[in-house]
Order: structure tokens, then sequence, then C-alpha cells
């Protein structure tokens, strides 16, 4: 027993780390970017690097880690480590120096005072007209994605026709073929991949859908079709239907993610990039958890009265109506002219900053 608890710690402190790590790592990749790519290509480049996560994360790494798992069980550990090591080493042949002095009390010998650093990042996007809303917005849109993902095992396995629906022929032999245990537990797989389906393809189309269209109208059309493709899972018993509608909500999702990163990314200064961006991102991620508890209490409170398997639908209704509620929210605040207005001032204040050679400087938002 005290040989499997020490195991366990192992394992819980190395998640926590790698967690941590994660969110280190996202950020300060989002606050390099702009070092290495001209504004005009932010949003491919942030395309190509969601693109390319996602083929690996969902393509790539899941049957290579099974592949390594057979060959013994601590191999994928140390490949995964090793995966690391070489990452770090690719990040440090970036040619270049991209650590801007800071004029800051850290040069004098005194801590950096962090609380003042985050409140500083805090109240930038706070007083900024276009990304507060787009902030909290993003929020909720997570939010509402975790309420319905909380429970969505136990609706695909009581309301989805997994093992006999469409197709459920033709996958037998599939499912056989890849050792899965049934061919219910191989469309449960699918439909884990359709997000990443739809995602990548997403990092390829989302500069173009941009461009065509503007930024705003498809910052619109990402809200507008969670509605829609929340509401057809929730009322579909069929499989496919629910792999479709998955795709397509990871094409928006990502059309969102490439557009809002790359919005920030032109309209923060510099000195303030990196913190703004970690207070803008746990606005998305601090909402999650309460997603979850919402799902699974909506799941409670309706069982009783209407049964448990439209209970399980009920999360879908209500995040499909708040989607539209968001919608109604975000359509004056979030328009293209008022995107572009804001990036062009974002830009002309970059401008100023670097003229006058004082990249520690800090300008007001605008509004």
């Amino acid at each position: 027993m005290a040989t499997h608890y020490g195991v366990y710690m192992v394992l819980l402190i190395a998640a926590l780390l790698m967690g941590m790590a994660e969110v280190l790592r996202d950020n300060s990749a989002q606050t390099f970017l702009p070092s290495l790519v001209k504004p005009e290509n932010l949003e491919r480049a942030n395309g190509n690097l969601w693109g390319a996560e996602m083929v690996m994360n969902s393509f790539v790494g899941p049957p290579l880690g099974s592949l390594l798992l057979a060959i013994g069980f601590a191999v994928p550990f140390f490949v995964d480590a090793g995966s690391f090591a070489a990452a770090a080493g690719l990040v440090f042949l970036i040619s270049g120096t991209f650590r801007k002095p800071r004029k800051t009390e850290a040069q004098s010998g005194d801590k950096v005072n962090w609380r003042a650093e985050i409140k500083e990042g805090f109240t930038w996007l706070w007083h900024h007209p276009v990304l507060r809303p787009m902030a909290v917005i993003l929020g909720l849109l997570n939010a509402l994605g975790m309420m319905m993902f909380a429970t969505f095992i136990l609706f695909a396995q009581e309301n989805l026709d997994l093992g006999t629906g469409l197709f459920s022929g033709v996958l037998r032999p599939v499912a056989e073929f890849f050792g899965a245990d049934s061919v219910a537990t191989f469309v449960f797989s699918l439909l884990m991949v359709a997000g990443a389906v739809g995602g990548v393809l997403g990092s390829i189309y989302a500069p173009k859908v941009s461009k065509r269209i503007g930024s705003g109208a498809s910052l619109y059309l990402t809200i507008l079709f969670g509605a829609v493709t929340t509401l057809a899972i929730g009322m579909t018993s069929h499989w496919w239907v629910a792999w479709l509608m998955f795709a397509v909500g990871s094409f928006t999702s990502v059309l969102w993610n490439v557009i809002t990163v790359s919005f920030r990314q032109t309209i923060i200064p510099d000195a303030l990039l990196g913190r703004v961006n970690s207070v803008y991102r746990f606005f998305g991620w601090g909402m999650m958890p309460i997603g979850s508890i919402v799902g699974g209490a909506v799941v409670a409170i309706f069982t009783p009265l209407v049964g448990r398997s439209d209970a399980l639908r009920w999360p879908f209704y209500i995040v499909a109506i708040s989607h539209l509620l968001l919608f109604a929210y975000a359509a004056p605040r979030l328009t293209t002219a008022k995107l572009e207005s804001a990036r062009i001032e974002g830009l002309a204040i970059k401008q100023e900053l670097d003229a006058a050679g004082d990249e520690d400087a800090i300008a007001e938002p605008p509004g």
C-alpha cells in the first residue's frame, strides 16, 4: 500500500507540474509569437499553430502512446520527457533576443510586486471597450461548453445509438481490427475525434473566413453555430448527427480562437501582453469548473421531473438558449468596425511607443 501511495503521489505531483508548465507555455507562446510574425500574418500563424497542435494531440499522440505502452509501461513517459526536451531545444535554437528591457524596481535589486503587475494587466483589460466583453463572452462560452460535456458520456451511452445506428455493420470489422471492446466503444472514440477533425479544418480556413466575412461576423458565426450545434446534439438520438455537430462546433471554436488571439497580440502593448493575456485566459479557464458543476446540477434537478434520459438532454437545451442570449450581448460590442478600429489604434500606439524608444511604457486602453 505504501508503495502504491508513493507512485500515486509522484503521478499527482507530475500532473500538477505539467499542468502549470502547460499554462506557462501557452501564455508564453501567445506572447512570443508577435515578435516573430508581422501583424498582418498573425491569423495565419495562429491557425498553423492550432492545426499543428490538434494533429499531434489527437491523431499522432494517442496511437503512438498506445504503441509505446505495449512495449513497456514506463516507455511513454520517457519518450514524453524526451519530446519536452527536444521542444525546449528547438525554442532555444530560435535566433534573436526577445526579452525587452524593463525599467522596473527589479533592476535596482528590489523584488517585483507581482500583485501590482497582475492588477495592472487586469485594469488594462477591464477598461478596454472591446477586450472586456470579449473576455466575458469567452468565459461564458467555456462555462457553457463544460456544462454540456460534464455529463456527455452518460448522454452518449443512454441517448445515442452508438452500437446499433447507421454504419454499425460497416464499423464492426473496423472496431475489431483496432481491438475495441464493442462497436459502441469504437463509435464513442469516433465522437471524440470529431472535434479534432473540425479543429484542424478550422485552423486552415479560419484566416480565409475572417478575411471573407469580417472578424466581427466570424465571431457572431461562432456563437450562433454554438446554439445550432448544441440544440441538434440535444435533440438527436443518432451518433453521426452528434459527430457532425461536434466537428462544426470545433471548427467555429478554432475560428474564434484564431481571431481573438491575433486581435490581442495586435492591440496590447508589448510590455503588458503577457499579463493581459494571462488575465484574459483566466476568464476563459476559470469559468469551466463552474460550468461542469452547473451541468451536473441541471441533470440532477430535471431527473425527477422528466426522467433521466430527457434530463441528460436539458443541459444542451439550456446551452443553446444561452448562446442566443450571448449573441444578443455580443452583437453591438464585437462588430467588425469596432474590432478593426481597436486594431488600428493598437498598432498606432505600439508604433508610437517604439518610436519613443520606451519599451516599458504602457499606454492607456482606448475608450
